[in-house]
């Protein structure tokens, strides 16, 4: 008995599961995008308001919306908390995206910015400063940090150059871990033999914001900004480079210019944070991972919110810190580095590690 054509199924139409899937990722992608900004907002808030002095929302309002009060609850808004909410949303974000573009470019899953060199240059150039010229302010290693940074980045890449094949994540990977032990062995024996540079260096290398003034933002400010604009006009390459340089070649990416624009962001974003606030671990590492939980692997998309994600991870890093040791504070590098050991190690356990 035929079926009248009211009553029969209508076949599929070619498409339409994959247009449902791609809507769908979309859909998961855009409120995941609106849920780290609700956060970005949240952390911003929190890290103005909370402290060795709590202050209210109301009260903290007021403070910003007036700038002609001059009570003491603005002047802690205005002159301490504004200037250390802005430099960590600068370095959080700098070292998140950073992160998510090692990983993308050594397609390594345990890929931070510390594998190029960025870390122990910075480090050594600190030293450096405090032990031969004298320099003991959070300003002051800002400028030696970032050339420090700088040229241990331009240094991993020459040694990893070296060679028939020319640089590639293996090598560079492997020349990063090579250059960082000489450096911080060297380090280790410079500040053997002074100890007032180690008193000094401590207070750099711990990785805090606390002690960092306005002045301090705005000398990172310009290099991050440069370094977010280069990572997003690297992203598209990087869903290319995942497939293999030979396949990215035949469609038309040139390899050896997105390498490069990706060692520069890296350079500026890496090497700003480090200068600004000492070497913070795990940033790099956890926040690309828990992104692509709801972007998937298109950078275009992991790149952005890894730098919204990175900002929230470390100024809630910091609003902790002064909440579990009032009246005094732990530094954020420390308490990052309690969060992210677990996570760390979860990771390296995984089976499906090596697969981004």
């Amino acid at each position: 008995m035929p079926v009248p054509s009211a009553t029969r199924p209508s076949p599929a139409t070619p498409g339409t599961g994959g247009r449902t899937a791609r809507a769908a990722r979309t859909r998961r992608r855009v409120l995941g995008v609106v849920l780290l900004l609700v956060l970005v907002v949240a952390a911003c808030a929190a890290s103005i308001a909370v402290g060795t002095r709590p202050l209210g929302l109301e009260t903290v309002w007021t403070a910003l919306t007036d700038r002609s009060l001059r009570t003491e609850e603005a002047v802690i808004v205005w002159d301490l908390r504004v200037p250390r909410t802005v430099l960590g949303l600068l370095v959080g974000a700098a070292l998140g995206v950073s992160g998510a573009l090692m990983q993308g470019h050594t397609r390594n899953p345990l890929g931070d910015p510390g594998l190029l060199g960025v870390t122990a240059g910075a480090s050594f150039a600190v030293v450096l400063a405090i032990t031969l010229l004298g320099v003991g302010t959070p300003s002051g290693y800002v400028w030696f940090a970032f050339a420090g940074a700088l040229a241990g980045t331009v240094a991993v890449f020459v040694l990893g150059s070296v060679g028939r094949g020319g640089a590639t994540p293996v090598t560079l990977a492997l020349a990063g871990a090579a250059l960082s032990a000489l450096l911080f062995a060297l380090v280790r024996a410079l500040l053997v033999s002074d100890s007032d540079s180690l008193d000094a260096f401590r207070f750099w290398v711990v990785g805090a914001l606390a002690g960092r003034g306005a002045d301090v933002a705005w000398q990172v400010a310009p290099f991050i900004a440069a370094g977010l604009v280069l990572a997003l006009l690297n992203a598209p390459a990087l869903d290319l480079l995942g497939m293999g340089e030979d396949v990215a070649r035949g469609l038309g990416q040139r390899v050896w210019l997105a390498r490069g624009l990706g060692l520069a962001a890296v350079t500026l974003l890496a090497g700003a944070a480090t200068a600004a606030c000492g070497p913070i671990a795990f940033v790099g590492l956890v926040v690309p991972h828990a992104v692509r939980a709801f972007t998937g692997p298109a950078h275009r998309w992991l790149v952005p919110c890894s730098g919204l994600l990175g900002a929230v991870l470390l100024l809630s890093a910091d609003v902790l810190g002064r909440v579990v040791a009032r009246p005094g504070e732990l530094q954020v590098g420390i308490v990052l580095a309690l969060v992210g050991s677990p996570f760390f190690v979860a990771l390296v356990r995984r089976r499906r590690v090596a697969t981004l």
